[in-house]
C-alpha cells in the first residue's frame, strides 16, 4: 500500500504539472478565452497532490503513535 500511495501522489504532481503547461499553451496559441476556465483541473489535481501528501503523512504520525501505544501497553 505504501509504494501505491507514493505512486499517487507522483501521479498527481505530473498530472498537475502536464495540465497546467497544456492550458497554458492553448492559452496561448487559441486564446484565454476559451482556455482558461481549464485551470480548475489544474488546481484539483494540485489540491489532490498536496490532500495526498499531507494525508500520507497523518497516517505515518498515527500509526508511529499507535506502535508506541501498544508498545507501552506491554512493557
Amino acid at each position: 500500500m505504501k509504494i501505491y500511495n507514493k505512486i499517487m501522489i507522483y501521479f498527481w504532481l505530473g498530472l498537475g504539472s502536464v495540465l497546467f503547461f497544456i492550458v497554458t499553451y492553448k492559452c496561448i496559441t487559441q486564446g484565454a478565452t476559451r482556455w482558461a476556465s481549464y485551470y480548475w483541473m489544474v488546481g484539483l489535481a494540485f489540491a489532490m497532490f498536496f490532500m495526498k501528501r499531507w494525508m500520507m503523512k497523518r497516517f505515518e504520525k498515527h500509526a508511529a503513535f499507535l506502535k508506541e501505544q501498544e508498545n507501552s501497553k506491554t512493557a
